[in-house]
Protein backbone atom coordinates (compact mmCIF):
# COMPACT_ATOMS: atom_id res chain seq x y z
CA UNK A 1 0.00 0.00 0.00
CA UNK A 2 2.90 2.33 0.77
CA UNK A 3 4.31 1.69 -2.71
CA UNK A 4 0.94 2.49 -4.29
CA UNK A 5 0.67 5.77 -2.37
CA UNK A 6 4.23 6.74 -3.23
CA UNK A 7 3.85 5.91 -6.93
CA UNK A 8 0.37 7.28 -7.65
CA UNK A 9 -1.09 9.34 -4.79
CA UNK A 10 1.83 11.48 -3.59
CA UNK A 11 2.31 14.67 -5.62
CA UNK A 12 -0.71 13.60 -7.72
CA UNK A 13 1.49 11.34 -9.80
CA UNK A 14 -1.60 9.60 -11.16
CA UNK A 15 -2.25 12.78 -13.15
CA UNK A 16 1.07 12.22 -14.94
CA UNK A 17 -0.21 8.82 -16.01
CA UNK A 18 -3.53 10.25 -17.23
CA UNK A 19 -1.74 13.00 -19.16
CA UNK A 20 0.54 10.40 -20.73
CA UNK A 21 -2.44 8.27 -21.71
CA UNK A 22 -4.08 11.26 -23.42
CA UNK A 23 -0.86 12.01 -25.27
CA UNK A 24 -0.58 8.38 -26.43
CA UNK A 25 -4.17 8.32 -27.74
CA UNK A 26 -3.79 11.70 -29.52
CA UNK A 27 -0.49 10.62 -31.06
CA UNK A 28 -1.95 7.30 -32.21
CA UNK A 29 -5.08 8.86 -33.71
CA UNK A 30 -3.27 11.62 -35.65
CA UNK A 31 -0.58 9.22 -36.84
CA UNK A 32 -3.27 6.83 -38.02
CA UNK A 33 -4.96 9.60 -40.04
CA UNK A 34 -1.64 10.55 -41.67
CA UNK A 35 -0.84 6.88 -42.26
CA UNK A 36 -4.19 6.09 -43.90
CA UNK A 37 -4.09 9.12 -46.22
CA UNK A 38 -0.47 8.48 -47.20
CA UNK A 39 -1.01 4.73 -47.48
CA UNK A 40 -3.97 5.11 -49.83
CA UNK A 41 -2.07 7.57 -52.04
CA UNK A 42 0.97 5.29 -52.28
CA UNK A 43 -1.20 2.21 -52.88
CA UNK A 44 -3.12 4.02 -55.63
CA UNK A 45 0.11 5.10 -57.33
CA UNK A 46 1.62 1.62 -57.09
CA UNK A 47 -1.54 -0.11 -58.36
CA UNK A 48 -1.87 2.35 -61.26
CA UNK A 49 1.72 1.54 -62.25
CA UNK A 50 1.25 -2.22 -61.90
CA UNK A 51 -2.03 -2.23 -63.85
CA UNK A 52 -0.70 0.00 -66.61
CA UNK A 53 0.51 -1.89 -69.67
CA UNK A 54 2.72 0.99 -70.84
CA UNK A 55 3.47 3.25 -67.82
CA UNK A 56 4.69 6.71 -68.82
CA UNK A 57 7.84 8.38 -67.50
CA UNK A 58 6.07 10.29 -64.71
CA UNK A 59 4.36 7.13 -63.46
CA UNK A 60 7.70 5.32 -63.41
CA UNK A 61 9.26 8.13 -61.34
CA UNK A 62 6.36 8.15 -58.85
CA UNK A 63 6.48 4.38 -58.52
CA UNK A 64 10.24 4.53 -57.94
CA UNK A 65 9.81 7.11 -55.17
CA UNK A 66 7.10 4.96 -53.56
CA UNK A 67 9.33 1.88 -53.67
CA UNK A 68 12.21 3.76 -52.03
CA UNK A 69 9.85 5.05 -49.35
CA UNK A 70 8.46 1.56 -48.63
CA UNK A 71 11.93 -0.01 -48.56
CA UNK A 72 13.47 2.58 -46.22
CA UNK A 73 10.55 2.81 -43.80
CA UNK A 74 9.92 -0.93 -43.57
CA UNK A 75 13.64 -1.72 -43.44
CA UNK A 76 14.60 0.46 -40.48
CA UNK A 77 13.47 0.35 -36.82
CA UNK A 78 10.82 2.87 -35.85
CA UNK A 79 12.86 3.97 -32.82
CA UNK A 80 15.69 5.00 -35.15
CA UNK A 81 13.24 6.78 -37.45
CA UNK A 82 11.70 8.87 -34.66
CA UNK A 83 15.14 9.87 -33.35
CA UNK A 84 16.37 10.88 -36.83
CA UNK A 85 13.20 12.83 -37.63
CA UNK A 86 13.28 14.74 -34.35
CA UNK A 87 16.96 15.16 -33.44
CA UNK A 88 18.35 15.46 -36.98
CA UNK A 89 15.56 17.14 -38.97
CA UNK A 90 12.93 18.81 -36.76
CA UNK A 91 14.75 19.93 -33.60
CA UNK A 92 17.34 22.12 -35.44
CA UNK A 93 14.50 24.10 -37.07
CA UNK A 94 12.45 24.37 -33.86
CA UNK A 95 9.58 21.96 -34.60
CA UNK A 96 8.18 20.36 -31.45
CA UNK A 97 8.38 16.73 -30.38
CA UNK A 98 4.70 15.94 -30.81
CA UNK A 99 4.62 17.00 -34.47
CA UNK A 100 7.86 15.11 -35.09
CA UNK A 101 6.33 11.98 -33.56
CA UNK A 102 3.12 12.33 -35.59
CA UNK A 103 5.14 12.67 -38.80
CA UNK A 104 7.33 9.70 -37.91
CA UNK A 105 4.56 7.32 -36.92
CA UNK A 106 2.38 8.57 -39.79
CA UNK A 107 5.16 7.80 -42.27
CA UNK A 108 5.80 4.43 -40.65
CA UNK A 109 2.14 3.43 -40.57
CA UNK A 110 1.60 4.73 -44.12
CA UNK A 111 4.14 2.24 -45.49
CA UNK A 112 2.31 -0.71 -43.98
CA UNK A 113 -1.14 0.65 -44.83
CA UNK A 114 0.01 1.13 -48.44
CA UNK A 115 0.91 -2.53 -48.80
CA UNK A 116 -2.32 -3.63 -47.11
CA UNK A 117 -4.43 -1.45 -49.42
CA UNK A 118 -2.39 -2.41 -52.48
CA UNK A 119 -3.07 -6.07 -51.71
CA UNK A 120 -6.78 -5.28 -51.38
CA UNK A 121 -6.96 -3.39 -54.67
CA UNK A 122 -5.01 -6.06 -56.55
CA UNK A 123 -7.34 -8.75 -55.15
CA UNK A 124 -10.38 -7.15 -56.84
CA UNK A 125 -11.11 -9.10 -59.98
CA UNK A 126 -9.96 -7.37 -63.16
CA UNK A 127 -13.41 -8.00 -64.60
CA UNK A 128 -14.81 -5.45 -62.15
CA UNK A 129 -12.58 -2.78 -63.67
CA UNK A 130 -13.52 -3.83 -67.19
CA UNK A 131 -17.20 -3.75 -66.22
CA UNK A 132 -16.80 -0.21 -64.93
CA UNK A 133 -15.04 0.92 -68.09
CA UNK A 134 -17.72 -0.74 -70.23
CA UNK A 135 -20.34 1.32 -68.35
CA UNK A 136 -18.57 4.47 -69.49
CA UNK A 137 -16.66 5.25 -66.30
CA UNK A 138 -13.18 6.75 -66.58
CA UNK A 139 -10.23 5.21 -64.73
CA UNK A 140 -10.66 7.39 -61.63
CA UNK A 141 -14.42 6.85 -61.54
CA UNK A 142 -13.97 3.10 -61.86
CA UNK A 143 -11.47 3.08 -59.01
CA UNK A 144 -13.60 5.33 -56.81
CA UNK A 145 -17.04 3.77 -57.36
CA UNK A 146 -16.20 0.11 -58.01
CA UNK A 147 -12.68 -0.95 -56.98
CA UNK A 148 -12.06 1.09 -53.81
CA UNK A 149 -15.30 0.09 -52.00
CA UNK A 150 -14.59 -3.61 -52.54
CA UNK A 151 -10.91 -3.28 -51.65
CA UNK A 152 -11.66 -1.21 -48.54
CA UNK A 153 -14.11 -3.81 -47.28
CA UNK A 154 -11.52 -6.56 -47.79
CA UNK A 155 -8.70 -4.75 -45.98
CA UNK A 156 -10.69 -3.14 -43.16
CA UNK A 157 -9.82 -5.85 -40.56
CA UNK A 158 -6.13 -5.59 -41.51
CA UNK A 159 -6.28 -1.80 -41.19
CA UNK A 160 -7.84 -2.16 -37.76
CA UNK A 161 -5.00 -4.47 -36.73
CA UNK A 162 -2.51 -1.91 -38.05
CA UNK A 163 -4.09 0.59 -35.67
CA UNK A 164 -3.45 -1.77 -32.76
CA UNK A 165 0.19 -2.21 -33.82
CA UNK A 166 0.55 1.56 -34.17
CA UNK A 167 -0.86 2.10 -30.68
CA UNK A 168 1.88 -0.10 -29.18
CA UNK A 169 4.65 1.31 -31.39
CA UNK A 170 4.02 4.87 -30.18
CA UNK A 171 5.49 3.80 -26.83
CA UNK A 172 8.97 4.42 -28.28
CA UNK A 173 8.19 8.16 -28.50
CA UNK A 174 9.46 8.52 -24.92
CA UNK A 175 13.02 8.25 -26.30
CA UNK A 176 12.70 11.80 -27.71
CA UNK A 177 11.22 13.07 -24.43
CA UNK A 178 7.57 13.14 -25.52
CA UNK A 179 5.29 12.85 -22.48
CA UNK A 180 3.34 9.79 -23.55
CA UNK A 181 2.19 6.90 -21.37
CA UNK A 182 5.57 5.16 -21.39
CA UNK A 183 7.32 8.43 -20.52
CA UNK A 184 4.92 8.92 -17.59
CA UNK A 185 5.65 5.45 -16.21
CA UNK A 186 9.36 6.00 -16.59
CA UNK A 187 9.18 9.42 -14.91
CA UNK A 188 7.36 7.95 -11.90
CA UNK A 189 9.90 5.13 -11.72
CA UNK A 190 12.77 7.64 -11.71
CA UNK A 191 11.10 9.77 -9.02
CA UNK A 192 10.16 6.94 -6.63
CA UNK A 193 13.04 4.52 -7.36
CA UNK A 194 10.52 1.70 -7.76
CA UNK A 195 10.09 0.02 -11.14
CA UNK A 196 7.41 -2.61 -10.54
CA UNK A 197 4.21 -0.61 -10.05
CA UNK A 198 4.77 2.17 -12.66
CA UNK A 199 5.92 -0.14 -15.45
CA UNK A 200 3.37 -2.88 -14.73
CA UNK A 201 0.63 -0.23 -14.68
CA UNK A 202 1.78 1.04 -18.09
CA UNK A 203 1.75 -2.53 -19.42
CA UNK A 204 -1.75 -3.16 -18.02
CA UNK A 205 -3.12 0.07 -19.57
CA UNK A 206 -1.68 -0.89 -22.98
CA UNK A 207 -3.08 -4.41 -22.58
CA UNK A 208 -6.55 -3.11 -21.73
CA UNK A 209 -6.53 -0.78 -24.74
CA UNK A 210 -5.33 -3.54 -27.09
CA UNK A 211 -7.94 -6.02 -25.78
CA UNK A 212 -10.64 -3.35 -26.22
CA UNK A 213 -9.59 -2.55 -29.79
CA UNK A 214 -9.24 -6.27 -30.58
CA UNK A 215 -12.84 -6.79 -29.48
CA UNK A 216 -13.92 -3.94 -31.75
CA UNK A 217 -12.01 -5.52 -34.64
CA UNK A 218 -13.73 -8.87 -33.99
CA UNK A 219 -17.14 -7.18 -33.96
CA UNK A 220 -16.27 -5.39 -37.19
CA UNK A 221 -15.20 -8.63 -38.88
CA UNK A 222 -18.41 -10.37 -37.80
CA UNK A 223 -20.45 -7.44 -39.14
CA UNK A 224 -18.64 -7.61 -42.49
CA UNK A 225 -19.19 -11.37 -42.75
CA UNK A 226 -22.87 -10.88 -41.97
CA UNK A 227 -23.17 -8.26 -44.71
CA UNK A 228 -21.62 -10.66 -47.23
CA UNK A 229 -24.35 -13.26 -46.68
Amino acid sequence: MDDFNRNFIEYDRWKTMITGLGMTLALTFLSLVVGIVLGFLVAFARCTFLKSRKPNFLLRIINGICQVYLTVIRGTPVVVQVMIIYFVIFMPIGINKFLAAVVCFGLNSGAYVAEIVRGGIMSVDEGQTEAGRSLGFGYMQTMWYIVFPQAFKAVLPALANEFIVLLKETSVAFCIGLGDLMYAGNAIRAATYTAFLPLVTVAIIYLIMVIGFSKLVSLLERRLRKDER
